[in-house]
């Protein structure tokens, strides 16, 4: 019973804090991770790692958007930016995450498991939140 007391004590504010400490979370990995492939393959795995990450990190970054609308509707709030600029935002940002994929597939021939790695880090990111979420 004292997990879903927890759960009903989650606020807004607090959800926008685990989705902003999970995308800086995604940088820092996704850094990490583009000087470690240099070091060790080539750089182009390193930006293939780049892209994946940015990705999905913008993507993490309009989910975020999406929900602050989303929530500040539900609770009768101000919304902080017009409905119609987030959502177009947001089916932008599908476009431009699917021709960084196309241009790293197109430029950078090779195996591909660093981009499938960096577009993996925001789920990463995520579950570490939840665990250490779950464990406070």
């Amino acid at each position: 019973m004292n997990d879903v007391s927890q759960l009903m004590n989650f606020s807004d504010a607090d959800l926008k804090a685990a989705l902003r400490r999970a995308l800086r979370m995604t940088a820092a990995m996704a850094l990490f991770g583009f000087g470690l492939l240099n070091l060790l393959t080539s750089w182009k795995m390193g930006v293939q790692l780049l892209a994946g990450a940015f990705v999905s990190a913008t993507g993490l970054y309009e989910w975020q958007q999406l929900i602050e609308l989303i929530n500040a509707k539900l609770d009768n709030q101000k919304v902080p930016r017009p409905t119609a600029w987030v959502v177009t935002m947001f089916f932008l940002r599908l476009g431009v995450a699917a021709g960084v994929i196309y241009v790293t597939l197109k430029c950078l021939p090779g195996p591909y498991y660093a981009l499938i790695a960096g577009l993996g880090l925001v789920g990463i990111a995520l579950l570490i939140e939840v665990a250490r979420l779950s464990r406070s």
